[in-house]
């Protein structure tokens, strides 16, 4: 194994890896039910603590 081969091998599947793992994130973010979780996590802070 040269240099080259394994830098070529990590630049492209390592490119795909992060493409995958946007898209896994997109697709988690856009699922439906998802707004009504982020709203009840957005109001943790505005939460009485009595």
């Amino acid at each position: 194994m040269t240099y080259e081969f394994v830098r070529n091998f990590a630049g492209t599947w390592g490119l795909i890896y992060l493409f995958v793992v946007f898209v896994g994130v997109v697709v988690y973010v856009l699922r439906p039910g998802a707004s009504k979780a982020a709203k009840e996590a957005a109001n943790i802070p505005l939460k009485d603590e009595s």
